[in-house]
Formats: structure tokens, C-alpha cells, sequence
């Protein structure tokens, strides 16, 4: 198991307070020193402030705190930062700014909310994620992008993170290889649960009792651990191949949804401190088994979307063509948003046309944390 991130939320004001900046940073680095002293391999470190509707003024500032952030995260190794997530239709527009001029930032909107679905904002969300489809090649702006639905604030994942609060933490882990060891050591959904149980919450709570001894020494609060499944590219790390492992003959065939549930129940009944989203990730372009099972056209994204009933997350990095409609684009907002509000879920949409790809064609994206795939159909 791997530190995916971890992750300081606080509030902030203009003009910033750049030494109050630097604190966060160092706690950050020591607190990443900390777990490697107790042999765990930290990937990134992110900084995440309130949403920023709440101390913006004017697009000028706005941006100007923006460039200030990615300086300084540049400067202090912080890999991202997040300014959180937009409710009000008219400020849209700002994110397209913020994103392309940063390299370290991210951004949300939300669409859905206290079960709510904001229609006005799916269709804007829609035709912002058109238009960040060009600001990178690949589409790869819109890894830094997702749209919300029912959101919860001290998110250690991004890009749905939002601070609400005192300044505190998170801690959110790569630990699809304690599935694939779980489901590997079953080989049957009957007993799959009960070792992948095991596995976990020891884990996890020795990841618990670092954080608490953290938490204690830099006097700043814990909000828990984000215990959802996060695949990796290697084969020892995919969820499609874990799954595999107990019976499923290939994954997206019968029995996929029935092993999601049994991951999502595991991770409800962990006895230790949880936030975020807490469930299962099926990000498409982040786990070799999935990128492999989607080139097969073992699944789509009807599969996907069924699967988020029992999972935790939604549609993550999905590949779509480049010449995809604003008009579907919104149609699936909604999907996942009437899923999302019939069920109560946090789920997020992560969705990433690519420009100049059809549906079927091969990726090409030069990322370490992704494994190339085909471009889903919509």
C-alpha cells in the first residue's frame, strides 16, 4: 500500500499570507518524512483551500491568487493544489482561466447538491469541459477538472477536493494491491470479503495511528483516511484483475457489480477514521486491467455508470471522442447526477475528450500515472 496523497486544507484570504503558506508546506514535507520513516512510499503532496467563491472579488485577484499558488507549490514541491469547488453559474467561465494558467491547479463545479440537480450548471459544466478539452494535448486539461455531485468538503482525492473548517488533514492511499493479494489469497466471492476485511483494516490502521501521533505533535486536526479502492498501473494493482482473481470470468462480464458491492460494504464497516469518498475508484485511464478490459470492449460506459449505484466515485478519467456534443455531454452530467440524487452518493464526473480521436482509437498519453486505452463511445 502507497501514500497516494496527503492532503492540508485551509482557509485562506487576500492578499495572501505567504508565511503562512510556507508553515503548511513544511508541514506537508514533514509529515511525508514521517511515513517514509515508516516504510511507505509517498507519491504526492497537495495543498487544498475553501471554494474559492468564497473570497473572490474579482477576476483579477482570483487569477492573481491562482498564479501566486502554482508559483509557490512549484517552488515548495507541492505536486497540486486545489481551490475548490463553484456552485454559481456565472463564475464557470473563471475556471477555463484559472486551469490554463496553471500547471499545478485544480478546479470543480458542482451540479448536484443536497440531492438537488442544478440543470443550468450540467450544461455549463458541459461546454466547459469542450472547451479544456484544448488547452493541453490529449485533452489532458481535464484531468485537473471534474464536475460534483453531492460533494463533502475535506476530500484528501483529487480534483474533488474543497477545505471547510479549521486547518486539518487528510490522507488518501493507492491500495489496489491489497485487494488483488485479498481476492488472490480467496479465489471465491465467498470468502473474498472476510480476508479483504482483514487486510484492510490492519492496514489502515497502522496508517491511522501515524496520523493521530502527527496530528498530536503539529497540533492540527486529522479528518481521517479516504479508505477507497485507488488502482495503479501495475498488474499487482489493478482492480479489473482482482476481480478477476474470484471467480469473475473477466471484468465488465456477470458478477462485476456483485464484487463492487462486496469492496463498498468492506470499506463502510473499516474501524478507523474515514473521509471523502470512501468507496470503490474505477478510473479507466489509471488501472492497466481497466485500460486492457476497455481496449477488449469488455465493458462501456453504461456498465461504468451501473456500477456507481454500489461504487464510490462515478466516471473517472473516461477517454471520449474528441468530437463528443456538448449536448452528450450534458445528458451524462445528468445520468450520474439522477444517480447520484436518487441514492444519496458523493459521485464526480472526470471526463476527458480527446481531440482528434474517434471512438475505438488508441491514446497516446505520456503520463506515469496512466495507462493508455481506447476512446470510450458516449
Amino acid at each position: 500500500m502507497k501514500i497516494r496523497t496527503i492532503t492540508l486544507g485551509n482557509n485562506i484570504e487576500y492578499p495572501l499570507d505567504l508565511k503562512q503558506l510556507e508553515n503548511w508546506a513544511a508541514f506537508l514535507h514533514s509529515a511525508k518524512a514521517v511515513f517514509e520513516r515508516n516504510g511507505y512510499e509517498v507519491q504526492t503532496l497537495r495543498l487544498t483551500t475553501q471554494p474559492w467563491e468564497q473570497y473572490y472579488q474579482n477576476k483579477t485577484q482570483i487569477l492573481e491568487i491562482a498564479g501566486t499558488l502554482d508559483a509557490f507549490a512549484e517552488s515548495w514541491e507541492i505536486d497540486y493544489f486545489s481551490m475548490g469547488t463553484v456552485r454559481c453559474i456565472e463564475n464557470v467561465g473563471l475556471i477555463y482561466e484559472i486551469l490554463k494558467n496553471t500547471r499545478r491547479g485544480f478546479c470543480t463545479t458542482t451540479a448536484c447538491d443536497q440531492n438537488k440537480i442544478n440543470d443550468e450548471m450540467a450544461l455549463a459544466t458541459a461546454k466547459l469541459v469542450k472547451k479544456l478539452a484544448e488547452i493541453e494535448e490529449e485533452g489532458f486539461g481535464n484531468l485537473r477538472f471534474a464536475c460534483l455531485f453531492n460533494p463533502r468538503p475535506n476530500t484528501p482525492f483529487y480534483p474533488a477536493s474543497y477545505h471547510a473548517g479549521a486547518p486539518s488533514f487528510g490522507i488518501g492511499c493507492e491500495n489496489s494491491d491489497a485487494v488483488y493479494e485479498a481476492f488472490s489469497e480467496a479465489r471465491n466471492i465467498s470468502l473474498a470479503e472476510k480476508i479483504l476485511k482483514e487486510k484492510l483494516e490492519s492496514e489502515f490502521r497502522r496508517i491511522e495511528t501515524i496520523c493521530e501521533e502527527i496530528s498530536t505533535r503539529c497540533r492540527i486536526e486529522f479528518d481521517g483516511i479516504d479508505v477507497s479502492v485507488a488502482p495503479g498501473i501495475c498488474r499487482r494493482e489493478s482492480i479489473a484483475y482482482a476481480f478477476e482473481k474470484v471467480g469473475i470470468e473477466r471484468f465488465g462480464g456477470p458478477g462485476t457489480l456483485a464484487v463492487a458491492r462486496i469492496v463498498t460494504g468492506v470499506l463502510s464497516s473499516l474501524n478507523v477514521k474515514r473521509c471523502g469518498y470512501s468507496g470503490l475508484m474505477l478510473p479507466v485511464l489509471e488501472d492497466a486491467g481497466l485500460a486492457k478490459r476497455n481496449a477488449e470492449g469488455s465493458y462501456n460506459l453504461s456498465n461504468l455508470l451501473a456500477y456507481s449505484a454500489v461504487c464510490g466515485t462515478g466516471l473517472d478519467t473516461i477517454p471520449l471522442p474528441g468530437d463528443v456534443s456538448t449536448k452528450k455531454i450534458y445528458l451524462l452530467l445528468l445520468d450520474i447526477g439522477a444517480l447520484a440524487a436518487k441514492l444519496s452518493k458523493f459521485l464526480s464526473a472526470r471526463l476527458m475528450p480527446v481531440p482528434g480521436r474517434k471512438a475505438g482509437a488508441e491514446t497516446t498519453f505520456n503520463f506515469e500515472y496512466f495507462a493508455n486505452t481506447k476512446v470510450l463511445k458516449i
